[in-house]
């Protein structure tokens, strides 16, 4: 019999199972680890006289994931007969693991305070890596010489077994701070430690600081307030409660190896004041910012105010380093109980493998599908030498990226559909759904390809005062009644005439936010604290969403007095039930057995919670392993 550990986690990335297989390795065990279906299955040797102290170690070592739920133990029939086995396929942008942690602030480590500590499943190994295949040769580090314990770590048993980016102070990379013309290098522990130190107390004096770090650049600065693309980066476990209305799982997920965005609610009265109710938060992944976070928690500040930024930028002091890095956008996570998906980001999510897939090259938003003999691989497009396909698929709003006799193009909203048919291998199966990251477009796919139903009617703005006067009956007094009674409702409708705006950036004009968009709106609406909204308008015209009936509704409500808070909480709430009410129609004419949703509007709890309550008797199919935004587009592509 051989005793099996088995752990529940959804998400098809290995990072977990190869950590645990670093563990099993470490201890000579013989074992099987296999996973599929949601789940890591490890079959262990039962008569090794280290079982007990393996098994211990991995449930000290392990780091938690926010994609991993429980676990179980159990025997099974037969003995496994070898070691397992792990190959480091491609980088990925983690968090760094509780071990890696421990080192970086062990004052007898080799490692200690040095900021590009990791190990082979942890810490911002995409930053350094240039094309395939994933070799140290082929990264921003190959140049760089392992010192000799660096060469055994990474060919010994243990976390660092082939490690492709391995390094320490004896052989790894000096970093300068730059000030006013000055430079600081650092080299070893104790001028890491001042270098840091120094950052710390700059930031704390009011400067900025742009830093370099293994996710890319970062600005950092104490602010009044947060800008769009903002986030608030908490430093001090200990206070995070203190700051943050957080479920555990929320908590736990800002902790986890991940290291996702989330998007909280302020608990404290201080920082509702300075930031407004709820916020995108983070707590450090890597280890410059793991570091800076540590000598600002001793300079008694617990949060900081940060931006990611795809280049360098001016500030006040400057952390920099002489190796070419490349970035990825950060992953936010949705949590609503039991339910959790990604919204929006790359990492984490990719690189990433699909076992199965077509001969087709899918492109979108700079990332590409290429098929090999495991599946499909996704990635950046320039982190591939050479593909060869039989076709090309590429979103219909790019300029085309390679020359193909049989290129073809594709929407948006039907490749993010598709990509959930595929992950949840759906095919063949009739499924009706929605595209909401823009205008709404529903679609169905009856087992072969898909089809718009229900194309997105895209909002123009141009007479937008006309088109609501004409909009039925009586309309036009509305207007006169605007116009006379409230002009400054009447001067915000010709701003948006002669704008460019988008539907959610027009209602959060109306609304008079300060957040002009789609999250301006949701954020709006996350101030609600009642049950039940009012109705908006959601009034189809031609089988489409009608935009002027939409805006039309809420300046009816505005002038009658309704708050903007409960507006927009009821705009969100007559969204679901007009997706819920729209869909089950389309279901029932298809005969359709599945709903699926995408799109990274659906992240939003206000929105999420009703279609939820809507299609509590029939599950929605979302990505789980993708997010469920635009970036899902390239793995969709690849079955279109």
């Amino acid at each position: 019999m051989a005793f099996t550990l088995e752990l529940t986690s959804e998400f098809a990335q290995p990072y977990i199972k190869n950590y645990v297989i670093s563990i099993i390795r470490s201890f000579g065990i013989n074992a099987l680890v296999h996973q599929k279906k949601g789940k890591i299955i490890c079959a262990f040797e039962s008569k090794h006289e280290k079982l007990q102290a393996c098994l211990g170690a991995i449930g000290d070592m392990l780091p938690a994931s926010c994609f991993m739920s429980k676990s179980d133990f159990y025997d099974i029939e037969g003995e496994p007969e070898s070691l397992p086995d792990f190959e480091p396929e491609y980088p990925f942008s983690l968090g760094l693991c509780p071990s890696c942690q421990k080192e970086m602030f062990d004052p007898s480590s080799k490692r200690y305070y040095y900021p590009f500590t990791q190990c082979s499943h942890c810490g911002g190994q995409y930053a350094f890596f240039d094309h395939y295949p994933f070799e140290r040769v082929n990264t921003a580090m190959s140049y760089i010489k392992p010192c000799p314990t660096c060469e055994k770590e990474s060919v010994s048993f243990g976390r660092r077994e082939k490690q492709v980016l391995n390094s320490c102070h004896e052989c790894g990379i000096p970093v300068k701070l730059i000030h006013k013309g000055n430079e600081r290098y650092a080299n070893d522990a104790g001028s890491f430690r001042t270098m840091f130190e120094v950052a710390a107390k700059a930031l704390r004096d009011g400067k900025s600081l742009l830093m370099k770090t293994t996710m890319g650049y970062r600005l950092f600065k104490r602010s009044e307030r947060l800008e769009r693309g903002e986030t608030l980066m908490l430093v001090n476990a200990m206070k995070i409660t203190d700051y943050c209305s957080l479920i555990n799982d929320e908590f736990n997920a800002l902790l986890s190896i991940e290291r996702p965005i989330l998007h909280v609610a302020l608990k404290d009265e201080a920082l509702r004041t300075t930031f407004g109710g709820t916020v995108n938060v983070k707590y450090p992944d890597e280890g410059f910012s793991i570091l800076l976070g540590k000598e600002l928690t001793l300079q008694e500040i617990d949060y900081i105010v940060y931006r990611d930024l795809e280049e360098a930028c001016e500030a006040d002091f400057v952390m920099d380093f002489d190796l070419n890095i490349h970035s990825q956008k950060d992953m936010h996570l949705f949590i609503n109980k039991e339910i959790r998906f990604i919204t929006s980001g790359e990492r984490v999510a990719f690189p990433s493998r699909l076992p199965y897939g077509t001969d087709t090259l899918s492109i979108a938003n700079g990332l590409v599908g290429i098929k090999d003999a495991n599946g499909m691989l996704f990635d950046h497009m320039e982190r591939f030498t050479s593909a060869s396909t039989l076709k090309v698929n590429q979103l219909e709003s790019e300029t085309p990226a390679v020359e193909s006799a049989n290129f073809h193009t594709m929407a948006e909203d039907e490749a993010s559909f598709m990509s959930v048919i595929a992950e949840h291998h759906k095919f063949g199966i009739k499924t009706v759904g929605a595209y909401f990251q823009g205008d709404p477009s529903f679609l169905y796919y009856d087992g072969k390809k898909v089809i718009r139903v229900v194309p997105p009617h895209p909002f123009n703005p141009v007479g937008i005062i006309d088109k609501m006067a004409a909009l039925r009956e009586g309309s036009d007094r509305l207007i006169d009644n605007i116009k006379t009674k409230f002009p400054e409702i009447y001067e915000l409708l010709l701003k948006i005439e002669r704008s460019d705006a988008d539907l959610f950036t027009a209602t959060a004009m109306i609304l008079g936010l300060e957040e002009q968009s789609y999250e301006g709106v949701m954020k709006e609406a996350l101030k609600f604290l009642g049950k039940g909204g009012l109705q908006i308008d959601t009034k189809v015209e031609d089988n489409r969403f009608n935009h002027v009936a939409f805006l039309s509704s809420i300046i009816s409500y505005q002038m009658a007095g309704v708050d903007s808070v409960y507006l927009s909480y009821s705009i969100f709430e007559s969204f679901g039930d007009y997706f819920s009410e729209l869909i089950t129609e389309i279901k029932g004419k298809t005969k359709a057995t599945e709903v699926a949703l995408c799109g990274s509007y659906f992240g939003g709890q206000s929105l999420f919670s009703r279609i939820q309550r809507n299609f509590k008797t029939t599950p929605v199919l979302m990505n789980v392993n993708y997010p469920i935004g635009k970036e899902n587009c390239v793995v969709g592509g690849v079955f279109i």
